[in-house]
């Protein structure tokens, strides 16, 4: 939908925001002369309700950035310089198609060779795998299992409530007490903030769970700040208070929980005071947020991504899901939990008509993990991994920067014999590794079509502006690529508004209010799960989940617990949650968001700063065994634990928050937090384990040579 506004020349057109987030907004775009003057959010839209984070707000700042890549680019110097000459389409696309035939004709296996690398640099149906994964099941490329945000935490969501489900987002604002658990949404959901202080308002208490004291934390009621990785002991106490207590809803767990006495009985085993000691918090902290979780009726928890990030994080995903089955919670449509909708869009997202798995035609080739790719990316042909990976096609990603233990993940993609293709809107640490960089539209630019991980409108992005420069959709690259591939499938021609309008089901989605206002609401209950009806195949919330046993703690991999001697050596425990005005790492090339987020910080206790002789200010170098990068020291004063100014008081004792994601580039030291990150996989999901990492941290000076402490 697009429509003209009173200004003179000034068309208003409807469009989603393409980015990692449970907000999905709604965004209309304001054009004139066939510029954007300016983006704002659809007041019509519930969860939008008019409002846009800073970061999208500006967006048009990055669609008409200086540093925007805007015509093909062919490397001219060594791997990882960023050296480039520009080169016409057609000689980029020739070559292209040609070196990745070269490879797949090799054999009948060979094809899986090449490895397709993306993301959710945008979330969008159509420019994310839409195009791409017909193209690339056509050729028979070896698969991606994309696990590097939050597949622990899906698989274990769908192991016990049979899908990625949950409650509504707006009716936390009838709730009484809301935990907002491994969650920082004044970051990173802003508008569900709004929602919970619309609750606060109304006499709702906000505790948050969170290692950090972040910006969310510091305006909460309560702060519980236990050590990372240990949720899942948590929540088996708080279990362990609701059955001594007897604060448990009996008709609810007879009725829609299988499997309640193996639960019971590993519950009981975590008393408070366990617990405690492993989560490093006051075991009265625990029993009281017991009785008043036991007690208050509706309750909700708004779970999200940041605490399974560990190695035990699936795990503490299923234990905490079951916590509003034990009270009832799930009878209130203000009460049970929410940590991803996206399961709600099941089949009335066409996934199959998108994706075309069909076109594999009886192949099955490899999966490679995407958290592995620094080890996969240095490995040789062997008959467990298959073919050395000979080219990849990174797309809406920049995996230098984002994936973990990053300098092997570099020097992966800086093998002279890797060719590297990558679609980008700018030169990031990935892209500077690239033989060909080709320019991708903004979503201000294409087609597209989304669903949501954090409410439940089917949603459509128009284009506002023609695209700039010499830019091409990434299904169009595709498009073009199967066709000098030699490709003659009809589906690989399809347009980027032909599967926009067709992604979503007709008998499930209303199309034409979709078409017209750029979104749709699906028909689900206010209280979904009231009666039990789980999509599992008993219709009852699951404990004792096939192939998983009952959910317990598992430790971190590094952790004193778990690792005494690693522990000895690297005291600290890491964590490197979002800078604020940054998503993963887009938009850390933003002038003004750089601007505001400064440069690379670490959040230290005044205590562990102390003993190391490291005073607020202070450049540090922050290490481990897989490496060590540098940033600027943000340290609470003596005794302030207010979390108030630049991340004062951010930081609990024994742990220190590493934010990100900042590009190696803009490093003091050409490297960022993922240096020092592992690349050993989740207990659920085999995903990736960023926050369960062990460093030590020293003060260094102006040169970046240690300083020896006070």
């Amino acid at each position: 939908m697009s429509h003209s506004s009173a200004d003179e020349g000034v068309t208003v057109v409807q469009a989603t925001c393409p980015h990692d987030c449970p907000d999905t907004c709604a965004m209309q775009v304001s054009v004139q002369g066939g510029r954007v003057i300016r983006i704002a959010g659809d007041p019509e839209h519930p969860p939008t309700h008019g409002a846009l984070c800073t970061k999208v707000s500006r967006y048009a700042e990055r669609t008409y950035h200086a540093e925007r890549v805007l015509t093909p680019l062919k490397r001219i110097g060594q791997k990882g310089e960023g050296r480039f000459a520009p080169v016409g389409w057609d000689e980029a696309l020739d070559d292209i198609a040609r070196r990745l035939k070269a490879i797949a004709a090799r054999d009948p296996h060979s094809a899986q060779a090449i490895l397709p690398y993306s993301y959710a640099g945008t979330m969008g149906l159509v420019q994310g795998e839409g195009m791409a994964a017909r193209f690339f099941h056509k050729l028979g490329a070896s698969l991606l299992d994309r696990t590097i945000c939050s597949n622990a935490g899906g698989e274990a969501l769908a192991a016990t409530y049979g899908g990625k489900v949950g409650m509504h987002l707006e009716f936390f604002a009838e709730s009484r007490l809301i935990l907002i658990w491994g969650s920082n949404p004044i970051t990173s959901s802003v508008h569900f903030w709004n929602i919970a202080q619309q609750a606060k308002r109304a006499g709702a208490k906000l505790v948050c769970i969170d290692p950090r004291r972040s910006e969310t934390a510091e305006k909460c009621h309560q702060h519980i700040a236990l050590l990372p990785g240990t949720d899942g002991a948590l929540a088996l106490a708080l279990m362990h208070e609701l059955i001594a207590n007897d604060r448990l809803d009996h008709d609810y767990i007879e009725r829609h929980v299988e499997g309640f006495a193996k639960l019971r009985e590993r519950a009981l085993a975590w008393p408070a005071a366990r617990a405690a000691a492993v989560c490093g918090i006051d075991e009265g902290v625990i029993r009281e947020l017991a009785r008043e979780y036991g007690s208050t009726r509706p309750a909700a928890i708004r779970l999200n991504y940041g605490m399974q990030r560990v190695h035990g994080g699936g795990n503490a995903v299923r234990l905490v899901a079951l916590l509003p089955c034990l009270t009832g919670a799930w009878r209130h449509r203000a009460g049970g939990l929410l940590l991803s909708s996206s399961g709600w869009f099941g089949q009335a997202r066409r996934n199959a008509w998108l994706q075309r798995p069909d076109l594999l035609a009886g192949r099955t080739p490899r999966t490679v993990n995407m958290v592995t790719i620094g080890d996969d990316l240095l490995r040789e042909s062997s008959p467990e991994f298959g073919p050395r990976i000979e080219a990849v096609v990174v797309y809406n990603s920049n995996p230098v920067a984002v994936a973990p233990e990053s300098a092997k993940v570099a020097g992966g993609f800086a093998r002279e014999d890797l060719f590297t293709v990558v679609l980008e809107h700018f030169l990031t640490d990935t892209a500077d590794h690239a033989d060909y960089v080709l320019p991708a539209t903004t979503q201000l630019e294409h087609w597209d079509a989304h669903t949501t991980y954090g409410h439940v409108y089917a949603m459509l992005n128009r284009p506002a502006i023609a695209p700039l420069g010499q830019a091409r959709s990434n299904a169009e690259v595709f498009r073009q690529l199967a066709a000098r591939m030699g490709f003659t499938e009809p589906c690989l021609a399809d347009s980027d508004e032909t599967m926009a309008l067709g992604a979503f089901d007709p008998d499930r989605v209303r199309l034409e209010e979709v078409k017209r206002k750029g979104w749709s609401r699906l028909a689900i209950a206010d209280a979904p799960f009231a009666a039990g009806a789980f999509p599992t195949a008993s219709g009852k919330a699951v404990v004792d989940a096939p192939g998983l046993g009952v959910p317990d703690f598992v430790p971190n991999y590094e952790s004193v617990q778990s690792a005494p001697a690693l522990a000895a050596r690297y005291p600290l425990a890491m964590i490197s949650p979002p800078a604020r005005h940054f998503l993963n790492s887009s938009f850390v090339n933003v002038p003004s968001l750089r601007a505001m987020v400064g440069e690379p910080v670490l959040e230290m206790d005044a205590g562990d700063a102390a003993a190391r002789g490291i005073a607020d200010g202070d450049l540090v170098r922050i290490f481990n065994d897989r490496g060590s990068t540098l940033a600027r020291a943000e340290v609470a004063a003596a005794g302030d634990g207010s979390g108030g100014g630049n991340g004062a008081g951010r930081a609990r004792p024994g742990v220190v928050n590493g934010l990100g994601v900042w590009w190696r580039k803009f490093g003091r030291d050409g490297t960022n937090v993922n240096q020092l990150t592992h690349q050993r996989l989740t207990d659920i999901g085999r995903a990736p384990a960023f926050y369960d990492c062990l460093v030590q941290v020293e003060r260094v000076n102006a040169t970046g040579a240690a300083a020896a402490a006070a």
